[in-house]
């Protein structure tokens, strides 16, 4: 049994979910301790219902989880894709916003489309102006190096800023101060979602972004284009040499990953559920999401589709912690710090190499005495 284990953690998807459970745990751990000293006579009972709120109330609950996991399932997506490229898109929240604002603005304006593909062509163009959004820092860094990193933050604010005076200057709601809802029959249809899991706000999107979660691991792991996009991340010196075109690679990756987040943010906002943009110059917390979705998914796409139902689990149990009385601000502080946690994965997985190659070495002394 200890041999099967050792054969087990040996393999890098193993160690992988392993280390992402730890993460999780000590995440837990430490939330658990908030809600003691916040509220201890309630604390178990809040512990409880924050690991069972996913199926609190029945299909209800477990439509929420859904619906909340899609928006952080796609920029997670984007994170972790354009990671595998050697590029770290944190520029997903302006992608996310300017893609959110494509799809409201063509749900309420292009009255000519016909509403049965409305909703279809709404999340393709906000796909697409996402992906034309993170070109910008993808041109930059191949044509004049600039780095990502820093490129992905200015666009992130001139994306926010440039929504807002489109809000104002198109679809802006003078009542609320933010701009006006998409209508329900506008928004994405449930196609038979809401009678699975009823009094939900769950729609074909989780079918859509797990479809593309299964799309983008195909073209990273069985196609050639995926395989250049990797080889350039990896080594840009050994990839031009081999005749890729690296330039092409580091455009192309932003752009793929800047149409997830695009994807997300039309997703989000044409749910039905009257989600409007508001005039505040605040990013959305959904794009800075992503980055613990992408590292609890080891960067992975399928492994992104799960961490993503994971902290929407989360949330939905949060959100049913009310009940107690434990006030807002404790639960966000929980599901923050199981959020920061996940950033451990990466340190867990270097303390299990690490042991494995001490083992490794304490057998070949034995070996060899």
């Amino acid at each position: 049994m200890k041999n099967k284990i050792s054969l087990l953690l040996k393999k890098e998807g193993s160690k992988s979910f392993a280390s992402s459970l730890i993460a999780i745990a000590l995440g837990l751990l430490f939330g658990f301790v908030i809600i003691l000293i916040a509220n201890p006579q309630d604390a178990l009972e809040g512990l409880k219902l924050l690991l069972t709120g996913g199926f609190y109330r029945g299909a209800k609950s477990l439509g929420q989880v859904f619906y909340l996991a899609v928006p952080i399932m796609m920029t997670g997506l984007s994170v972790a894709f354009a990671f595998k490229c050697g590029e770290f898109n944190i520029g997903t929240p302006g992608q996310y916003i300017v893609g959110a604002f494509t799809a409201v603005f063509i749900a309420l304006k292009c009255t000519f489309i016909p509403q049965s593909i409305l909703w279809l062509v709404c999340i393709i163009a906000a796909g697409i102006a996402g992906a034309l959004w993170a070109v910008i820092p993808g041109v930059l860094k191949a044509y004049r190096n600039v780095n990502v990193v820093i490129s992905c933050i200015m666009c992130n604010y001139i994306g926010m800023l440039l929504v807002i005076e489109g809000i104002k200057a198109t679809i802006y709601n003078p009542a609320g101060a933010e701009s006006y809802s998409v209508p329900a029959d506008k928004a994405i249809p449930a196609f038979g979602l809401d009678k699975i899991f009823p009094d939900s706000n769950i729609n074909f999107g989780i079918i859509i972004a797990i479809l593309l979660c299964v799309v983008a691991y195909i073209i990273m792991n069985k196609t050639t284009f995926g395989y250049e996009l990797k080889a350039c991340g990896y080594n840009p010196n050994a990839a031009k040499y081999a005749g890729m075109n690296e330039k092409k690679c580091i455009i192309m990756s932003m752009a793929i990953a800047g149409f997830f987040s695009g994807v997300g943010g039309a997703i989000a906002y044409l749910s039905g559920t009257g989600k409007t943009l508001a005039i505040s110059e605040a990013l959305p917390a959904e794009g800075f999401n992503g980055i613990p979705v992408a590292l609890l998914g080891f960067n992975n796409p399928i492994g992104c589709i799960f961490a993503a139902l994971f902290i929407g689990y989360i949330n939905v149990g949060g959100n049913y912690m009310q009940s107690l009385n434990i006030a807002i601000e404790v639960i966000d502080i929980i599901v923050a710090s199981i959020i920061y946690f996940s950033s451990f994965t990466l340190f867990i997985k270097m303390i299990f190499s690490k042991l494995k190659n001490k083992k490794e070495k304490i057998t070949e002394g034995g070996h060899e005495s």
